[in-house]
């Protein structure tokens, strides 16, 4: 069996965003999830939707994929979320890292947005990003 493509995507963001010094100052920790703990405490970032689409042609396999992480924080105003999306940022734009079973051909960042929740004191970033990638095996 094939490793999944988006799940290497997803391991190597991870890598790149768990060793980037400032986004995990920023948060207080390796705060970067796929599912958040209980109790955990903000601000942290999220994988919230992971979308694959295989692109194969006649001589190779690939597949374009559109990556969206939330960033969630309970300071005061949007600064904190930013801060956070421009460390990932700087983290993963133009990042060519290491996938297992594939190769990562380009990595993207599509969009980024910080807002407050309605009825809530919690700001949101959310931040997208289009990859594409190749199987190697």
């Amino acid at each position: 069996m094939t490793a999944s493509p988006g799940l290497a995507l997803q391991m190597a963001i991870v890598e790149r965003l768990t060793n980037s010094t400032d986004l995990v100052t920023l948060l207080g920790g390796p705060r970067i999830f796929d599912s958040v703990p209980q109790g955990t405490a903000l601000p942290y970032v999220v994988f919230a939707r992971t979308v694959s689409v295989p692109w194969d042609s006649s001589d190779s396999l690939g597949d374009e994929h559109t990556v969206t992480l939330h960033v969630w924080s309970d300071a005061a105003g949007r600064r904190r979320v930013l801060e956070i999306i421009a460390a990932i940022r700087d983290a993963l734009d133009d990042a060519t890292p290491a996938l297992t079973a594939h190769r990562l051909v380009n990595l993207a960042c599509e969009f980024s947005e910080a807002r407050r929740e309605p009825d809530s004191d919690l700001y949101r970033g959310i931040v997208r990003y289009r990859a594409v990638t190749e199987r190697t095996v």
